[in-house]
């Protein structure tokens, strides 16, 4: 065999490269599996016996293991195996925009800038896209020739390389580039801030094009304390603050017409808002002391178009802040100040911090001191000489920490914050103002979190899963070809560690998807040997000796092979690209399963075999059991297409139907929303849990969001899904829902369980176990993403199959057969989401399910089409039918061991991978069923229609029934 040599060399490099990559997780496993075992489940022993056991060295001569360095280059486990927490930051780009403008007032810019903010809802396009283009039709509109270059919008001096005869196109092209430049900043400073968080192997990526950073941090516990580090923009300004004096008036009259408009401002009728004000209580600069429940009504009355429609003119411009936090005294309220703004709301001081410190004030409290930059220093003396015995505020993020009153000018630029700060609150202030601010504004549109107890579970189950679909493989394949399919083995398990090894290399984070990924690639190497192995028998029957079968069953099978890989790489780049999250991590998994597939089952493999072959020794590629079955098996299947056609336009009538009548029930990263996974200590009854949760989750007006709450696996777990707060990405609006969560449940958890403990379950109590957020935004991205992944899919399929081919009639042959597994797909999940016990949502995870399918599918059908195309070109006399009859009866073999093989695996991740898979992977059983029929029944039936009369049919070949009918209609001629 050519380049055996160089297959070999390459082996081995490849498998020295996977030992070094993989030595360190198996080495720091190695250490905590020891701490563990002295210190079972006390943290404070296990760190002790980690830094005792960190100071060992393993040496292995060409190597030095230590346990710090081993941990940091560990295999990554994904959050839905370790646990912690995922978001997507997304940064304002209006703010960006206003920066980029010195914050003009023009009324142009403005109206463009707010006909983009509602543009975004219901756009893919990214934000200065949409900008430019709304500007260019609002000039339209007003009939005004206002360029981009103008100095009330991007001509002045923060942009210097624009003049003012510069074009717009040059105009949008300096300013991309500067968003992008700000974009970069931003994940700077994101980075810098994790680093300071000491957290272990975090992922940190922009998303580019979106304005969005994707932040991933494994094992982190305290979600709050996390998003609320990411979330801050570290924008620390100083504003005036308005006396109660100043604003009574206008909230007097102000409460007197909530009542009357209460349905359009979304309150109850009764609201008061003097007395929410609580103004008795107020000991502070604010202009109300509110109870926390009431908080979000408030927030409603003072933002909503009556309120703002009827200030007068000394607040038509301010600002209503709230407080950082309740103070220790009165913890139930929380205070609200109305801040001094102005037309185009820029701070007085809008200071960029030097140095920041934690440290204590005369009465031994936490605060932070900090140095203000030269310029700041400036602004700060103007505006506290101004001030003086009247009242400052220090705001982050238009949140208030601290409001004092101005004793006199401060000329250095030196002060201090303070909020009634914890040692680590403070802490994480001084991080975030020493890690710089970021350009604009940031907020969390997308978060999974996944306590660790789950990530133990997702951890059990999927090697669980993996291990029972592995020695189904062993099993079978051995059973069905003897000593062929222990070379089959031999190739797979060294895949399997060429797989862990370059994922670990390329620094590629393991998934629970990304496991099956893995056993899918283990079912493809099953189908790479069994194509193979069919050819060979195929091959020994005909006649020839045992060296020269092999010879020619490896040759007659690559081309069927490379074809069937390309397509499923194909699919898998589909979902690499248009997929988020995990669902790259199955995709990266599933390409590199894929190529080493091919390497082992077809390089590798051939070497292993051909080395015993030529020494004279023999492999048998079946057991008395299998040798004869499949074999001179011939059916007449182009003669009974039209039944197929019957049933299958049953199936697609009847699955359109079902989806027009019943439709889906969508998941939260196609509508928006919150989903929690919460663990009781006793079975709890969804139904009745869903009632108690629709009334908590009322709004103050007595609408009732949608609320679902199904068993999620075990009988004490609930899914539980709100629509609540949909619009509001702030952390205010996550603490407020899990506040209401935690009350509505109250009932069926422990008697003694505090909120902070219900937000944290791990294996030892109740709580919540994992949680996701989606914004509307993107989960509009993320179904506009699916639905183009799949048209891409299908698109490349064709174009692939006709390249291939050469035949179009072959290319919509398959398209027609995929097009209709998906839709009987989403007939099936459209008719039975209300009664499966697991979860059926039409989410990402089903399209990554749809296109894998579409993938196994193809890859069916290419084999087929594959052995017409070999028999086209050698059997000349044979009539079309008979010949596309020959081509898919001589590859049933192959088509019930490969359907059949990954049927298995994929039950055994159905049945043992855990909840978080079972939706997926029912997907995949329902595809590769319905794939195999549609291969031949569907993609080959309609190429042959569509190929007929293109052939000869002068000799009929078989006992097709089409050829008894072409025969009869020539005589009686």
């Amino acid at each position: 065999m050519q380049g055996k040599g160089l297959i070999k060399l390459v082996a081995i490099i490849l498998g020295l490269i996977c030992l070094n990559e993989l030595l360190p997780t198996w080495y720091a496993g190695k250490v905590e599996r020891q701490a563990t075992a002295v210190a079972g489940n006390n943290p404070e022993k296990y760190n002790r016996e980690i830094a005792r056991l960190s100071k060992d060295t393993l040496n292995l001569g060409f190597t030095k293991l230590y346990y710090s360095r081993a941990k940091e280059r560990e295999m990554k486990l994904g959050l839905d195996l370790k646990g912690g927490i995922n978001v997507l930051l997304e940064i304002n780009q209006r703010d960006l925009v206003n920066d980029l403008t010195q914050y003009s007032t023009n009324p142009i810019l403005l109206e463009a800038l707010d006909r983009t903010e509602k543009d975004q809802k219901n756009s893919t396009k990214n934000y200065i896209e949409n900008f430019f283009t709304e500007f260019e039709l609002v000039n339209k509109e007003k009939g005004t020739n206002l360029k981009l270059a103008d100095p009330e919008i991007f001509g002045n001096t923060n942009l210097t390389e624009i003049k003012y005869n510069s074009s717009d196109e040059e105009v949008k092209n300096i300013v991309r580039r500067k968003i992008s430049a700000s974009e970069g900043a931003a994940y700077e400073v994101i980075r810098t801030r994790i680093d300071k968080m000491g957290v272990t192997q975090p992922n940190v990526q922009r998303v580019p094009g979106t304005g969005r950073i994707s932040v991933e941090m494994p094992g982190s516990k305290d979600i709050d304390r996390v998003k609320k580090m990411l979330a801050t923009s570290a924008k620390l300004q100083f504003w005036e603050v308005q006396t109660v004096q100043e604003v009574i008036p206008y909230l007097e009259q102000l409460s007197t017409i909530v009542p009357l408009k209460a349905d359009s401002i979304g309150v109850a009728k009764n609201t008061n808002l003097m007395n929410m004000l609580q103004l008795n209580s107020l000991r502070s600069s604010g202009v109300g002391n509110i109870k926390l429940s009431d908080t979000a009504a408030v927030n409603k009355i003072l933002n909503s178009k009556i309120a703002k429609d009827l200030r007068p003119a000394n607040i038509k411009y301010t600002q209503f802040m709230w407080g950082y936090k309740p103070e220790s005294t009165d913890a139930n309220n929380l205070v609200l100040y109305a801040i001094r703004g102005n037309i185009n709301q820029k701070a007085p001081v809008d200071g960029a911090v030097e140095s920041a410190r934690v440290n204590y004030d005369e009465m031994g409290r936490v605060v932070v001191d900090m140095q203000m930059d030269s310029k700041g220093s400036k602004e700060w003396k103007a505006m506290t000489a101004k001030n003086v015995n009247k009242s400052v505020a220090v705001t982050l993020d238009n949140v208030v920490y601290t409001a004092p009153n101005v004793v006199n000018e401060i000329p250095n630029g030196r002060t201090q914050i303070s909020g009634n700060f914890s040692q680590e609150e403070a802490q994480d202030l001084v991080n975030v103002l020493g890690a710089g601010k970021l350009p604009a504004s940031a907020k969390i549109v997308q978060a999974d979190v996944v306590g660790p107890s789950l990530g133990q579970q997702s951890i059990d189950a999927g090697m669980l899963s993996f291990l029972i679909a592995f020695l189904v493989i062993v099993a079978y394949i051995i059973f069905y070809y003897g000593g062929a399919g222990v070379y089959a083995v031999i190739a797979m398990v060294i895949n399997l560690f060429y797989i862990f090894g370059i994922m670990d290399s390329v620094d590629a984070t393991l998934t629970l998807p990304g496991i099956a990924g893995i056993v899918l690639s283990m079912a493809m190497a099953v189908d790479t040997n069994v194509i193979i192995y069919e050819r060979t028998k195929e091959e020994l029957f005909a006649g020839k000796n045992i060296l020269e079968a092999y010879k020619d069953g490896f040759k007659h099978a690559l081309s069927a092979i490379i074809d069937g890989h390309s397509t499923t790489i194909l699919t898998a780049v589909v979902l690499y690209i248009f997929g988020t999250g995990p669902i790259k991590g199955f995709a990266v998994t599933l390409i590199i399963g894929i190529l080493m597939t091919f390497f082992t089952s077809v390089l590798l493999s051939r070497v292993m075999i051909f080395a015993r072959l030529n020494k004279g020794k023999g492999l048998s590629v079946w057991t008395p059991l299998t040798k004869n079955l499949f074999r001179n098996v011939w059916i007449d299947f182009i003669g009974k297409r039209k039944y197929a056609y019957i049933i299958s336009a049953f199936l697609t009538v009847g699955s359109l139907l079902s989806i027009a009548v019943n439709g889906f029930k969508y998941g939260i990263d196609f509508t928006g929303g919150r989903n929690y996974v919460v663990k009781f200590d006793k079975p709890v009854d969804a139904t009745k849990t869903e009632e108690a949760l629709i009334k908590i989750f009322a709004t103050q007006d007595g609408k009732l969001s949608a609320v679902e709450a199904k068993t999620f696996g075990s009988g004490n777990q609930l899914k539980i899904s709100t629509d609540y707060l949909i619009d509001d990405e702030s952390l205010k609006a996550d603490q407020t829902i899990e506040q209401k969560l935690y009350e509505g449940l109250k009932p069926n958890l422990p008697a003694n369980m505090t909120l902070q403990d219900f937000k944290a379950a791990d294996k030892d109590h109740a709580g919540i176990v994992s949680s996701t957020k989606v914004g509307p935004t993107v989960a509009d991205d993320i179904k506009t993403g699916g639905m183009f992944a799949v048209i891409a899919a299908l698109a490349g399929i064709f174009l692939y199959i006709l390249v291939r081919f050469t035949k179009w009639q072959f290319s919509l042959g398959a398209v027609a057969g995929l097009a209709h597994d998906a839709i009987v797909i989403l007939g099936v999940y459209s008719l039975l989401h209300k009664y499966m016990p697991f979860n059926m949502e039409i989410n990402q995870d089903f399209i990554a399910a749809i296109l894998t399918v579409l993938g196994y599918s193809i890859n069916d059908t290419v084999i087929v089409f594959d052995r017409i195309r070999e028999y086209l070109r050698e059997k000349k006399s044979t009539t079309l039918a008979g010949l596309f009859d020959d081509s898919i009866s001589s590859t049933l073999g192959r088509t019930f061991n490969t359907s059949f093989t990954t049927i298995l695996v994929i039950l055994a991740i159905f049945i043992f991978g855990g909840e978080n898979l079972r939706g997926f992977m029912f997907a995949l059983l329902l595809g590769i069923g319905f794939g195999t029929y549609s291969s031949i029944f569907i993609s080959s039936a309609i190429a042959y229609d569509f190929l007929k009369g293109k052939g000869k049919e002068e000799t009929p070949h078989g006992k097709t029934s089409v050829d008894v009918e072409v025969i009869d209609k020539r005589t009686k001629k």
